[in-house]
């Protein structure tokens, strides 16, 4: 989710994103911005600091005051040391500087999701089974993995979450975002392509009915 009203930085990260295979929420003011990430399930939140309608002051504050966990990356032109410390006092997980480099922004975004999911590094390894969450690549005993944009991002959510239940909205929020349109049945569709994918190698999708998805090693590996 990004909350800017600058339309251009906001599109310029719109677009590094996409590209990258992420799907991204938009909100132009603080109001509308607090309210979505407050509500909707989002890996990671960017925000402006100086935004119309409500501050992201306000908007960290309330985040956290509702106890909403999602990281937030905060966006600021403004350089006083007090600022920043503040920010983090407030929960952020991290800030950046106008101006910015979108790529420096989109490894930082990397860098505080895996924190909040509690990686130290973006390779997960699940019994032979390999995800590189940077080169966006998996292998499984060695081999690699042919697997379609939306396909990779089942598989990376549940490696991120491996021994886990996963659910099924959550998964239909990393694929679709919250703006496009899918089915449940377009996710089961997606997880079973991906289940056969790994059926040659020692790790297996299992489905909680009702809950979601498990992806484990059968030989309870995870690192």
């Amino acid at each position: 989710m990004v909350i800017e009203d600058s339309i251009d930085i906001a599109e310029a990260i719109d677009a590094k994103l996409s590209r990258a295979g992420h799907h991204v929420t938009l909100a132009e003011d603080g109001i509308s911005g607090e309210e979505l990430a407050i509500h909707g399930e989002f890996d990671v939140v960017v925000l402006d600091i100086n935004l119309p309608g409500r501050s992201g002051f306000d908007v960290m504050a309330h985040m956290r005051g509702r106890n909403s966990p999602t990281p937030v990356l905060v966006i600021t032109a403004r350089n006083q040391l007090d600022d920043k410390i503040s920010l983090l006092d407030l929960g952020a997980d991290d800030y950046i500087v106008k101006p910015f480099d979108i790529g420096e922004l989109e490894a930082r975004l990397r860098a505080v999701t895996r924190r909040h999911q509690g990686l130290s590094k973006s390779l997960i390894r699940v019994g032979p089974l390999e995800v590189d969450m940077s080169a966006r690549a998996a292998h499984i005993a060695g081999r690699p993995l042919e697997l379609g944009r939306r396909e990779f991002e089942v598989l990376e959510v549940l490696a991120a979450h491996a021994g886990s239940t996963v659910s099924k909205d959550r998964l239909y929020v990393k694929l679709f975002g919250h703006d496009d349109v899918g089915t449940p049945n377009a996710v089961e569709l997606l997880v079973s392509r991906v289940r056969k994918k790994l059926e040659s190698g020692d790790v297996e999708i299992v489905t909680h009915r009702g809950a979601g998805y498990v992806l484990r090693s059968k030989a309870g590996t995870v690192t």
